[in-house]
C-alpha cells in the first residue's frame, strides 16, 4: 500500500511533491519546531533541525543531540549504510529497539547532520513538525515524517522499496 495525501488534510504550509525531491538527496535547514514525545516525556525539541529530501521519500528530520534527552537513549548494535550519507548507528529508546539513528561520520555532502538524531515516527508516541503531528513513512525501513503538505506517492509500502 502506498501513502498518498488527500486534499482534506491540507495545511497552510507550501505544497511539496515528493516526486520533485532530488536524487541524490538535498539537505536543508529547518526552522520549524521539531518535537518527539514518548511515554509522557519530551524526548527531543528543537528549532535548529535539518531535513533530507529524496525522491519519493517523506522528509527525514534530524535533531541536534543537545536538543535530545540523550539519557533516554542507548546505543544499539544495529548499523546500516546509505549510499548518500554513509554509515548509520542506531539507538534504543528504553524497550523500543532502534527508535533513532545518526551518522557519526557522514559523507562530505551531509556533514550538516553529523551526530544529529533522526527518529522513526512509528517507534515513538508522536512526532511534530510545528504544531502538526506527523504520520510515519510507510514500511519499516525508511524514517521519513509525512506531513499534510506533501503530495505524491511516498515509498515504503509493499512493492516500493526498490524505487
Amino acid at each position: 500500500m502506498s501513502c498518498s495525501i488527500s486534499e482534506s488534510f491540507r495545511v497552510a504550509s507550501p505544497i511539496e511533491s515528493v516526486q520533485d525531491y532530488p536524487r541524490p538527496p538535498a539537505l536543508e535547514r529547518v526552522t520549524a519546531r521539531l518535537r518527539v514525545l514518548h511515554q509522557d516525556r519530551v524526548i527531543a525539541d528543537t528549532t535548529d533541525g535539518w531535513r533530507v529530501l529524496e525522491t519519493h521519500h517523506a522528509p527525514t528530520y534530524y535533531i541536534p543531540p543537545h536538543d535530545v534527552m540523550m539519557t533516554t537513549l542507548s546505543r544499539s548494535t544495529r548499523t546500516s549504510f546509505c549510499e548518500w550519507k554513509g554509515c548509520a548507528v542506531y539507538f534504543d529508546l528504553g524497550a523500543v529497539r532502534n527508535a533513532a539513528w545518526a551518522y557519526p561520520e557522514p559523507t562530505d555532502r551531509f556533514t550538516g547532520i553529523r551526530d544529529m538524531l533522526a527518529f522513526y515516527a512509528g517507534a515513538v508516541d508522536s512526532c511534530f513538525v510545528g504544531d502538526e503531528q506527523v504520520i510515519p513513512q510507510p514500511g519499516d525501513f525508511y524514517g521519513g515524517w509525512v506531513t499534510a503538505n506533501l503530495e505524491g506517492i511516498v515509498k515504503g509500502g509493499p512493492g516500493t522499496r526498490g524505487w
